[in-house]
Protein backbone atom coordinates (compact mmCIF):
# COMPACT_ATOMS: atom_id res chain seq x y z
CA UNK A 1 0.00 0.00 0.00
CA UNK A 2 2.73 2.18 0.88
CA UNK A 3 4.75 1.53 -2.09
CA UNK A 4 0.75 2.24 -4.57
CA UNK A 5 0.21 5.80 -2.62
CA UNK A 6 4.38 6.99 -3.29
CA UNK A 7 3.83 5.81 -7.28
CA UNK A 8 0.42 7.92 -7.52
CA UNK A 9 1.90 10.99 -5.80
CA UNK A 10 5.02 10.38 -7.72
CA UNK A 11 2.40 10.09 -11.43
CA UNK A 12 0.60 13.09 -10.05
CA UNK A 13 3.94 15.30 -9.15
CA UNK A 14 5.28 14.43 -13.15
CA UNK A 15 1.54 15.22 -14.59
CA UNK A 16 1.70 18.47 -13.03
CA UNK A 17 5.08 19.52 -13.51
CA UNK A 18 4.91 18.41 -17.21
CA UNK A 19 1.59 21.08 -17.75
CA UNK A 20 3.59 23.46 -15.66
CA UNK A 21 6.71 23.17 -17.85
CA UNK A 22 4.41 23.25 -21.23
CA UNK A 23 1.89 26.01 -19.87
CA UNK A 24 3.51 29.18 -20.97
CA UNK A 25 3.89 27.78 -24.74
CA UNK A 26 -0.04 26.86 -24.96
CA UNK A 27 -0.78 30.10 -24.03
CA UNK A 28 1.52 31.67 -26.40
CA UNK A 29 0.87 29.27 -29.13
CA UNK A 30 -2.92 29.67 -29.12
CA UNK A 31 -2.85 33.46 -29.02
CA UNK A 32 -0.69 33.38 -32.13
CA UNK A 33 -3.04 30.85 -33.54
CA UNK A 34 -6.31 33.57 -32.16
CA UNK A 35 -4.63 36.20 -33.73
CA UNK A 36 -3.85 34.41 -37.22
CA UNK A 37 -7.27 33.27 -37.49
CA UNK A 38 -8.61 36.78 -36.74
CA UNK A 39 -6.70 38.61 -39.14
CA UNK A 40 -6.89 35.88 -42.47
CA UNK A 41 -10.40 34.77 -43.20
CA UNK A 42 -11.77 31.42 -44.05
CA UNK A 43 -13.48 32.68 -47.58
CA UNK A 44 -10.18 34.70 -48.54
CA UNK A 45 -8.26 31.39 -48.61
CA UNK A 46 -11.24 29.60 -50.25
CA UNK A 47 -10.91 32.47 -53.10
CA UNK A 48 -6.95 31.61 -53.41
CA UNK A 49 -7.22 27.83 -53.14
CA UNK A 50 -7.86 26.11 -56.30
CA UNK A 51 -8.71 22.41 -57.69
CA UNK A 52 -5.10 20.91 -57.73
CA UNK A 53 -1.58 21.35 -58.75
CA UNK A 54 1.76 22.80 -56.91
CA UNK A 55 0.00 26.30 -56.55
CA UNK A 56 -2.82 24.96 -54.61
CA UNK A 57 -0.68 22.49 -52.66
CA UNK A 58 1.34 25.51 -51.59
CA UNK A 59 -1.53 27.47 -50.87
CA UNK A 60 -3.11 24.33 -48.56
CA UNK A 61 -0.34 24.21 -47.05
CA UNK A 62 0.53 27.62 -46.10
CA UNK A 63 -3.31 28.54 -44.94
CA UNK A 64 -3.12 24.84 -42.93
CA UNK A 65 0.06 26.76 -41.46
CA UNK A 66 -1.53 29.76 -40.30
CA UNK A 67 -4.64 28.02 -39.21
CA UNK A 68 -3.18 25.87 -36.51
CA UNK A 69 -5.32 24.45 -34.15
CA UNK A 70 -6.30 21.13 -32.92
CA UNK A 71 -7.52 17.87 -34.83
CA UNK A 72 -11.06 18.51 -34.88
CA UNK A 73 -11.40 22.22 -35.37
CA UNK A 74 -9.14 21.29 -38.40
CA UNK A 75 -11.41 18.49 -39.92
CA UNK A 76 -14.19 20.93 -40.01
CA UNK A 77 -11.88 23.52 -41.53
CA UNK A 78 -11.09 21.06 -43.97
CA UNK A 79 -14.63 19.88 -44.69
CA UNK A 80 -15.57 23.82 -45.26
CA UNK A 81 -12.86 23.83 -47.73
CA UNK A 82 -13.27 20.68 -49.69
CA UNK A 83 -17.15 21.34 -50.20
CA UNK A 84 -16.71 24.88 -51.45
CA UNK A 85 -14.56 23.44 -54.00
CA UNK A 86 -10.91 23.10 -53.36
CA UNK A 87 -9.42 19.32 -54.57
CA UNK A 88 -8.93 16.62 -52.15
CA UNK A 89 -4.88 17.21 -52.42
CA UNK A 90 -4.98 20.82 -51.56
CA UNK A 91 -7.73 19.92 -48.94
CA UNK A 92 -5.70 17.49 -47.15
CA UNK A 93 -2.62 19.51 -47.42
CA UNK A 94 -4.53 22.24 -45.68
CA UNK A 95 -5.04 19.15 -42.74
CA UNK A 96 -2.25 18.18 -42.65
CA UNK A 97 -0.48 21.44 -42.42
CA UNK A 98 -2.98 23.09 -39.72
CA UNK A 99 -2.37 19.59 -37.57
CA UNK A 100 1.43 19.18 -37.86
CA UNK A 101 3.38 22.63 -38.67
CA UNK A 102 1.55 24.66 -36.35
CA UNK A 103 3.77 27.05 -33.54
CA UNK A 104 2.56 26.00 -30.88
CA UNK A 105 3.23 22.18 -31.10
CA UNK A 106 6.81 23.06 -32.15
CA UNK A 107 7.71 24.74 -29.18
CA UNK A 108 6.08 22.08 -26.40
CA UNK A 109 7.78 19.80 -28.73
CA UNK A 110 11.23 21.49 -28.11
CA UNK A 111 10.15 21.75 -24.50
CA UNK A 112 9.53 18.11 -23.48
CA UNK A 113 11.76 16.73 -26.47
CA UNK A 114 14.27 18.59 -27.62
CA UNK A 115 15.45 19.98 -31.39
CA UNK A 116 15.85 16.85 -33.50
CA UNK A 117 11.99 16.26 -33.01
CA UNK A 118 10.86 19.98 -33.71
CA UNK A 119 13.25 19.50 -37.21
CA UNK A 120 11.39 15.85 -37.46
CA UNK A 121 7.80 17.72 -36.58
CA UNK A 122 8.16 20.29 -39.19
CA UNK A 123 10.23 18.53 -42.09
CA UNK A 124 8.51 15.61 -41.44
CA UNK A 125 4.78 17.57 -41.83
CA UNK A 126 6.26 18.60 -45.19
CA UNK A 127 7.24 15.35 -46.28
CA UNK A 128 3.86 13.88 -45.09
CA UNK A 129 1.95 16.20 -47.23
CA UNK A 130 4.23 15.73 -50.12
CA UNK A 131 3.74 11.99 -50.01
CA UNK A 132 0.21 11.69 -49.27
CA UNK A 133 0.02 14.01 -52.71
CA UNK A 134 1.76 11.39 -54.05
CA UNK A 135 -0.68 8.60 -53.22
CA UNK A 136 -3.22 10.70 -54.16
CA UNK A 137 -2.42 10.99 -57.78
CA UNK A 138 -1.21 7.61 -57.80
CA UNK A 139 -4.58 6.25 -56.55
CA UNK A 140 -6.88 8.47 -58.45
CA UNK A 141 -9.66 8.41 -56.27
CA UNK A 142 -12.18 10.15 -58.51
CA UNK A 143 -15.21 8.68 -57.75
CA UNK A 144 -14.87 8.21 -53.94
CA UNK A 145 -13.98 12.21 -53.91
CA UNK A 146 -17.26 12.97 -55.89
CA UNK A 147 -19.26 10.22 -53.47
CA UNK A 148 -18.01 12.60 -50.74
CA UNK A 149 -18.97 15.91 -52.08
CA UNK A 150 -22.35 14.35 -52.42
CA UNK A 151 -22.13 13.43 -48.56
CA UNK A 152 -21.07 16.38 -47.44
CA UNK A 153 -24.05 19.13 -46.34
CA UNK A 154 -22.95 22.67 -47.18
CA UNK A 155 -20.76 24.38 -44.73
CA UNK A 156 -22.65 27.77 -44.85
CA UNK A 157 -19.87 30.62 -44.20
CA UNK A 158 -21.20 33.86 -42.60
CA UNK A 159 -18.76 36.53 -42.15
CA UNK A 160 -19.72 40.22 -41.78
CA UNK A 161 -18.09 42.94 -43.01
CA UNK A 162 -14.31 42.61 -44.39
CA UNK A 163 -11.88 44.83 -42.93
CA UNK A 164 -8.73 45.26 -43.98
CA UNK A 165 -5.85 43.04 -41.13
CA UNK A 166 -4.57 46.62 -40.37
CA UNK A 167 -7.78 47.91 -39.58
CA UNK A 168 -8.26 44.87 -37.41
CA UNK A 169 -5.38 45.23 -35.07
CA UNK A 170 -6.88 48.54 -34.05
CA UNK A 171 -10.12 47.66 -34.03
CA UNK A 172 -11.94 46.44 -30.04
CA UNK A 173 -14.08 43.85 -31.98
CA UNK A 174 -11.15 42.56 -33.70
CA UNK A 175 -9.78 41.77 -30.35
CA UNK A 176 -12.83 41.07 -28.45
CA UNK A 177 -13.16 38.16 -31.71
CA UNK A 178 -9.55 37.37 -31.15
CA UNK A 179 -10.42 36.44 -27.14
CA UNK A 180 -13.42 34.69 -28.58
CA UNK A 181 -10.99 32.28 -30.45
CA UNK A 182 -8.38 32.07 -28.20
CA UNK A 183 -11.17 31.10 -25.50
CA UNK A 184 -12.39 28.80 -28.13
CA UNK A 185 -8.98 26.91 -28.84
CA UNK A 186 -8.74 25.72 -25.07
CA UNK A 187 -12.06 24.77 -24.90
CA UNK A 188 -11.34 22.09 -27.64
CA UNK A 189 -8.34 21.03 -26.25
CA UNK A 190 -8.34 21.49 -22.67
CA UNK A 191 -9.95 17.94 -21.90
CA UNK A 192 -7.39 16.05 -24.53
CA UNK A 193 -4.94 18.06 -22.61
CA UNK A 194 -6.16 17.01 -18.78
CA UNK A 195 -6.16 13.73 -19.83
CA UNK A 196 -2.95 13.21 -21.82
CA UNK A 197 -0.90 14.89 -18.99
CA UNK A 198 -2.21 12.75 -16.57
CA UNK A 199 -2.06 9.47 -18.67
CA UNK A 200 1.77 10.70 -19.43
CA UNK A 201 2.53 10.93 -15.49
CA UNK A 202 0.65 7.20 -15.30
CA UNK A 203 2.76 5.70 -16.94
CA UNK A 204 6.10 7.53 -16.39
CA UNK A 205 5.59 6.23 -12.82
CA UNK A 206 3.93 2.87 -12.84
CA UNK A 207 4.61 1.26 -16.15
CA UNK A 208 7.74 -1.05 -16.08
CA UNK A 209 10.56 -0.23 -18.91
CA UNK A 210 9.97 -4.19 -19.62
CA UNK A 211 6.38 -3.14 -21.04
CA UNK A 212 7.85 -0.71 -23.58
CA UNK A 213 10.29 -3.28 -24.75
CA UNK A 214 7.99 -5.94 -25.06
CA UNK A 215 5.66 -3.11 -27.21
CA UNK A 216 8.41 -1.47 -29.33
CA UNK A 217 10.34 -4.17 -30.09
CA UNK A 218 14.54 -3.09 -29.76
CA UNK A 219 13.64 -0.21 -27.57
CA UNK A 220 15.97 0.15 -24.91
CA UNK A 221 18.60 -2.23 -25.11
CA UNK A 222 22.25 -1.35 -26.14
CA UNK A 223 22.05 0.38 -29.71
CA UNK A 224 18.22 1.60 -29.16
CA UNK A 225 18.69 5.09 -31.23
CA UNK A 226 19.18 2.55 -34.47
CA UNK A 227 18.40 -0.88 -33.64
CA UNK A 228 18.46 -2.54 -36.77
CA UNK A 229 15.74 -1.62 -39.55
CA UNK A 230 13.26 -4.22 -39.06
CA UNK A 231 13.40 -3.06 -35.48
CA UNK A 232 12.85 0.67 -36.35
CA UNK A 233 10.09 -0.25 -39.06
CA UNK A 234 8.10 -2.04 -36.40
CA UNK A 235 8.17 0.08 -33.94
CA UNK A 236 7.23 2.69 -36.38
CA UNK A 237 4.31 0.38 -37.48
CA UNK A 238 3.76 0.50 -33.15
CA UNK A 239 3.61 4.26 -32.90
CA UNK A 240 0.06 4.89 -34.75
CA UNK A 241 -1.20 1.66 -33.40
CA UNK A 242 -0.36 2.95 -30.15
CA UNK A 243 -2.13 6.30 -30.95
CA UNK A 244 -5.07 4.80 -32.58
CA UNK A 245 -6.39 3.82 -29.31
CA UNK A 246 -6.18 6.98 -27.26
CA UNK A 247 -8.37 9.88 -27.40
CA UNK A 248 -5.32 12.17 -27.04
CA UNK A 249 -5.15 15.13 -29.58
CA UNK A 250 -1.50 16.03 -30.82
CA UNK A 251 -0.65 18.30 -27.81
CA UNK A 252 -1.81 16.25 -25.19
CA UNK A 253 0.49 13.47 -26.98
CA UNK A 254 3.59 15.36 -26.52
CA UNK A 255 4.28 14.05 -22.88
CA UNK A 256 3.77 10.58 -23.52
CA UNK A 257 5.73 10.98 -26.58
CA UNK A 258 8.48 12.38 -24.46
CA UNK A 259 7.84 9.19 -21.74
CA UNK A 260 8.30 6.41 -24.56
CA UNK A 261 11.57 8.44 -25.70
CA UNK A 262 12.79 8.30 -22.81
CA UNK A 263 11.93 4.39 -21.95
CA UNK A 264 14.49 4.21 -25.29
CA UNK A 265 11.26 4.31 -28.41
CA UNK A 266 13.38 4.80 -31.77
CA UNK A 267 13.27 8.40 -33.25
CA UNK A 268 11.17 7.24 -36.02
CA UNK A 269 8.87 5.00 -33.26
CA UNK A 270 8.11 8.25 -31.95
CA UNK A 271 7.59 10.66 -34.80
CA UNK A 272 4.99 8.07 -35.84
CA UNK A 273 3.70 8.64 -32.39
CA UNK A 274 3.27 12.49 -32.74
CA UNK A 275 2.22 12.21 -36.29
CA UNK A 276 -0.52 10.08 -35.97
CA UNK A 277 -3.12 12.46 -34.42
CA UNK A 278 -5.03 11.97 -37.80
CA UNK A 279 -5.54 8.36 -37.40
CA UNK A 280 -7.24 7.90 -33.71
CA UNK A 281 -10.69 5.97 -33.23
CA UNK A 282 -12.35 9.69 -32.98
CA UNK A 283 -11.04 10.92 -36.37
CA UNK A 284 -12.15 8.43 -38.08
CA UNK A 285 -15.17 8.57 -36.61
CA UNK A 286 -16.12 12.40 -37.81
CA UNK A 287 -14.63 11.68 -40.95
CA UNK A 288 -16.82 8.71 -41.58
CA UNK A 289 -20.09 11.31 -40.65
CA UNK A 290 -18.37 13.86 -42.87
CA UNK A 291 -17.79 11.84 -45.93
CA UNK A 292 -19.25 8.11 -46.08
CA UNK A 293 -17.38 5.19 -44.53
CA UNK A 294 -15.58 4.28 -47.75
CA UNK A 295 -13.77 7.65 -48.12
CA UNK A 296 -12.93 7.31 -44.34
CA UNK A 297 -10.85 4.72 -44.34
CA UNK A 298 -9.40 5.36 -47.48
CA UNK A 299 -8.33 8.80 -45.54
CA UNK A 300 -7.43 6.30 -42.74
CA UNK A 301 -5.18 4.10 -45.59
CA UNK A 302 -3.46 7.21 -47.25
CA UNK A 303 -2.23 8.46 -43.72
CA UNK A 304 -0.61 5.41 -41.91
CA UNK A 305 1.31 5.07 -45.01
CA UNK A 306 2.66 9.13 -45.80
CA UNK A 307 2.86 8.46 -41.76
CA UNK A 308 5.43 5.07 -41.89
CA UNK A 309 7.12 6.45 -44.78
CA UNK A 310 7.70 9.98 -43.36
CA UNK A 311 9.08 9.07 -40.24
CA UNK A 312 11.39 6.27 -40.85
CA UNK A 313 12.99 8.70 -43.83
CA UNK A 314 13.41 11.58 -41.25
CA UNK A 315 14.68 8.71 -38.78
CA UNK A 316 17.36 7.95 -41.17
CA UNK A 317 18.53 11.26 -42.37
CA UNK A 318 19.01 11.91 -39.26
CA UNK A 319 21.28 8.64 -38.46
CA UNK A 320 23.05 9.28 -41.52
CA UNK A 321 23.92 12.90 -40.30
CA UNK A 322 24.99 11.61 -37.08
CA UNK A 323 22.17 13.78 -35.12
CA UNK A 324 20.08 10.79 -34.07
CA UNK A 325 19.19 12.23 -30.51
CA UNK A 326 19.84 9.69 -27.65
CA UNK A 327 17.35 8.85 -24.73
CA UNK A 328 20.12 8.27 -22.01
CA UNK A 329 20.07 12.19 -22.36
CA UNK A 330 17.05 12.84 -21.23
CA UNK A 331 16.48 12.98 -17.47
CA UNK A 332 13.82 11.13 -15.97
CA UNK A 333 10.70 12.49 -15.25
CA UNK A 334 11.01 11.87 -11.49
CA UNK A 335 14.00 13.33 -11.20
CA UNK A 336 13.02 16.79 -12.51
CA UNK A 337 12.86 19.85 -10.89
CA UNK A 338 9.77 21.49 -12.04
CA UNK A 339 8.72 23.85 -9.65
CA UNK A 340 11.51 26.28 -9.12
CA UNK A 341 12.30 30.32 -9.91
CA UNK A 342 13.61 29.89 -13.62
CA UNK A 343 12.98 31.25 -16.82
CA UNK A 344 9.90 29.09 -16.93
CA UNK A 345 8.01 30.61 -13.65
CA UNK A 346 8.90 33.95 -15.40
CA UNK A 347 7.35 32.70 -18.69
CA UNK A 348 4.30 31.34 -17.18
CA UNK A 349 3.33 34.44 -14.69
CA UNK A 350 3.49 36.57 -17.77
CA UNK A 351 1.72 34.10 -20.14
CA UNK A 352 -0.82 33.55 -17.02
CA UNK A 353 -1.55 37.63 -17.15
CA UNK A 354 -1.81 37.52 -21.08
CA UNK A 355 -4.41 34.85 -20.45
CA UNK A 356 -6.58 37.40 -18.53
CA UNK A 357 -6.51 39.73 -20.71
CA UNK A 358 -7.70 37.45 -23.26
CA UNK A 359 -10.37 35.86 -21.20
CA UNK A 360 -11.69 38.90 -20.23
CA UNK A 361 -12.40 40.23 -24.09
CA UNK A 362 -13.83 37.08 -24.23
CA UNK A 363 -16.35 38.05 -21.78
CA UNK A 364 -16.74 41.61 -23.02
CA UNK A 365 -17.56 40.29 -26.58
CA UNK A 366 -20.12 37.65 -24.57
CA UNK A 367 -21.42 40.47 -23.15
CA UNK A 368 -21.88 42.65 -25.78
CA UNK A 369 -23.18 39.27 -27.86
CA UNK A 370 -25.71 38.77 -25.33
CA UNK A 371 -27.02 42.60 -25.52
CA UNK A 372 -27.28 42.35 -29.24
CA UNK A 373 -29.11 39.38 -29.09
CA UNK A 374 -31.56 40.56 -25.92
CA UNK A 375 -32.20 43.63 -28.49
CA UNK A 376 -33.92 41.72 -31.31
CA UNK A 377 -30.83 41.31 -33.69
CA UNK A 378 -29.29 38.11 -35.11
CA UNK A 379 -26.04 37.09 -34.82
CA UNK A 380 -24.14 36.95 -38.37
CA UNK A 381 -20.73 35.78 -36.88
CA UNK A 382 -19.74 32.13 -37.13
CA UNK A 383 -16.41 31.14 -36.18
CA UNK A 384 -15.17 28.06 -37.77
CA UNK A 385 -14.75 26.22 -34.78
CA UNK A 386 -18.49 25.86 -33.91
CA UNK A 387 -18.93 23.37 -36.75
CA UNK A 388 -16.91 20.15 -35.41
CA UNK A 389 -18.99 19.96 -32.23
CA UNK A 390 -22.10 18.63 -33.52
CA UNK A 391 -20.20 15.95 -35.76
CA UNK A 392 -18.36 14.53 -32.57
CA UNK A 393 -20.14 11.14 -32.21
CA UNK A 394 -21.71 11.59 -28.43
CA UNK A 395 -20.26 8.46 -27.56
CA UNK A 396 -16.65 9.72 -27.70
CA UNK A 397 -17.77 13.06 -26.38
CA UNK A 398 -19.52 10.52 -23.27
CA UNK A 399 -16.34 8.49 -23.00
CA UNK A 400 -13.84 12.27 -23.05
CA UNK A 401 -16.29 13.12 -20.06
CA UNK A 402 -15.93 10.19 -17.81
CA UNK A 403 -11.64 10.14 -18.46
CA UNK A 404 -11.69 13.84 -17.42
CA UNK A 405 -13.98 12.69 -14.10
CA UNK A 406 -11.51 10.14 -13.03
CA UNK A 407 -8.36 12.39 -14.25
CA UNK A 408 -9.58 15.21 -12.01
CA UNK A 409 -10.21 12.98 -8.55
CA UNK A 410 -7.10 11.08 -9.76
CA UNK A 411 -5.05 14.56 -9.44
CA UNK A 412 -6.80 15.67 -6.45
CA UNK A 413 -6.28 12.28 -4.61
CA UNK A 414 -2.91 12.44 -5.45
CA UNK A 415 -1.83 15.93 -4.69
CA UNK A 416 -3.55 14.78 -1.06
CA UNK A 417 -1.40 11.89 -0.67
CA UNK A 418 1.87 14.40 -1.74
CA UNK A 419 1.02 16.82 0.93
CA UNK A 420 -0.06 14.41 4.18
Amino acid sequence: MQNFLQLWSEAVKTSLGFFWMALWAFILGYFISSLIQVLVTRARMQKAMGKDGPRSMLLGTFFGFISSSCSFSALSATRAIFNKGAGLAPSLAFLLASTNLVIELGIVIAIFLGWQFVVGEYVGGILLILITWLLIRITRPRRLEAQARNQSDQDEDHHGTELDWKEKLVSMQSWQEIGQTYVMEWQMVWRDVLIGFTVAGMISAMVPDSFFQTLFIGSGGENTANPGFLAVLAQTLVGPIAAFFTFIGSMGNIPLAAVLFGQGVTFAGVMAFIFSDLVVLPVLRINANYYGWKMALYLLALMLVAIVFAALAMHYTLAFLGLLPDFTAMTAPGNRAYFKLNYQLVLNVISLLANLVLVWLWYKAQHAHDAHNHHGGHDHHSHHHHGHKQHVASLIDRVLSVLVVLAVVWLFGGLIVLLF
